[in-house]
């Protein structure tokens, strides 16, 4: 049953659910950038090629793609806390076996499995945050719940590299379900049941393929899916090629890599929250664009150094990250407003899928154009930073209209609130 917040103040169930959705995301957010990190390990130890590398990254995004879209038919048709715990499980499944993978071959299809089940999970933990948050201070939950990426960046990827460098590559795999196991046992026993959006279920809703369907034609889904897909694609690009950038081009060494992570981190912790309440005060369209400037000039920054000292090297990431952070947020918000409550499962799996899919696009695209010659520096990653730049400029344009359909929405719901009060 749906708690509304008055006066901006969160229950604390609510405040339970917030933590219990972002350690889970938690997990799931490690166990997918932890791979970028570990590129210069396993191109060293296994002999991997950039390309190679590229296809390790995009078959967890284009597993979690499919997966997503095709559960997309069923996702309004079930409890949500128990279709989060079904896919959360499997999910650990796909992560041990990465962890006992003793080859490429190997790694290659247990990220396959990791993405079936853990592409879900964010769009599963969006659907909720939207039942039980209202619109004016969602932005602020979204801010908690994405601080699990920073916690990832502090925490999670410093101590997943330690272990790598000191165990092996595998060890980060196994911490995750370690960690895993307790959080997904929390949610089974102390979770309600988010079943209020089965009493809005459409009469289309019993067939899961005519659910689809109708979730996907609808236009206004159609806009928002074409701008996740296109946001996805531009912020993409750089990830899977960042360690190796780091290592190989700036001269970061393997053992100081966890600290650029960590320091990064723990700004973004702080900058998170205070996102999220701009978000939720100044705009959120307005705090996209924001952010659009500052990771931009960031980015040119960036890609373009040389070998350059720690320190800079951290502060550029911080803007960096406090840019990208200031478009997720509000972007995200946003699009958790587009669909009516008896789609938003769906809407969500699918958007899910497309920033899955998009992703896998941008690592094999990046991995087309990244070249490394004799374990040298990485060619033309500046490259990969232009067009970033360029296709984030554009995504302003397409937020725009997102935002602008967002605000008729809100207007229309207001009004047919108003002309109900009347007539009664």
């Amino acid at each position: 049953m749906t708690e509304n917040v008055k006066d901006k103040v969160f229950t604390r169930y609510q405040i339970f659910i917030i933590a219990v959705l972002a350690f889970i995301q938690f997990t799931v957010i490690l166990d997918f950038i932890i791979i970028a990190p570990l590129g210069a390990l396993l191109m060293k130890t296994m002999g991997v090629t950039p390309a190679q590398f590229g296809s390790i990254v995009s078959a967890y995004a284009f597993s979690a793609g499919i997966s997503g879209f095709l559960a997309a038919g069923f996702a309004d048709k079930y409890d949500r806390k128990r279709f989060l715990l079904f896919f959360y499980a499997g999910f650990i499944l796909g992560t041990f076996l990465c962890g006992i993978a003793t080859n490429y071959y190997f790694l290659l299809g247990a990220r396959i499995v990791t993405g079936i089940f853990g592409g879900v999970i964010a769009s599963v933990s969006l659907s909720i945050v939207t039942d039980l948050f209202e619109m004016n201070v969602r932005s602020r939950v979204m801010g908690f719940v994405q601080m699990s990426f920073a916690v990832a960046q502090v925490a999670g990827i410093p101590l997943g590299i330690y272990l790598a460098n000191v165990i092996g590559w595998h060890a980060p795999f196994m911490m995750i379900v370690g960690i895993g196991i307790p959080a997904g046992i929390a949610m089974m026993k102390m979770v309600r049941p988010i079943d209020t959006h089965l009493s809005f279920e459409r009469s289309s809703h019993h067939n899961a393929f005519n659910h689809l369907r109708t979730t996907v034609s609808h236009p206004d889904y159609v806009k928002a899916f074409a701008t996740t897909a296109f946001l996805t694609i531009g912020g993409f690009l750089m990830m899977p090629f960042s360690s190796a950038f780091l290592v190989n081009n700036i001269g970061i060494t393997q053992q100081h890599l966890p600290l650029v992570f960590m320091f990064t981190g723990m700004a973004t912790i702080i900058i998170l929250p205070i996102v999220g309440r701009f978000s939720d005060t100044v705009g959120k369209f307005r705090m996209f664009v924001i952010g659009t400037v500052v990771a931009g000039v960031a980015i040119i920054y960036y890609t373009n150094l040389s070998v350059s000292p720690l320190w800079e090297v951290v502060l550029i990431n911080v803007i960096l990250f406090a840019g990208i952070m200031s478009r997720m947020i509000p972007a995200t918000t946003l699009m958790t407003a587009v669909p009516e409550i008896s789609d938003r499962g769906a809407f969500m799996s699918i958007n899910s899928s497309l920033q899955q899919i998009s992703g896998g696009v941008a690592s094999i695209f990046a991995g087309m154009i990244i070249v490394q010659i004799d374990q040298g520096p990485l060619q033309n990653y500046n490259v990969l930073g232009y067009l970033c730049v360029a296709l984030m400029i554009i995504g302003i344009g397409m937020m725009y209209m997102i935002n602008t359909l967002v605000e008729e929405k809100t207007k229309t719901a207001s009004s047919s609130l108003s002309s109900g009060g009347i007539s009664q």
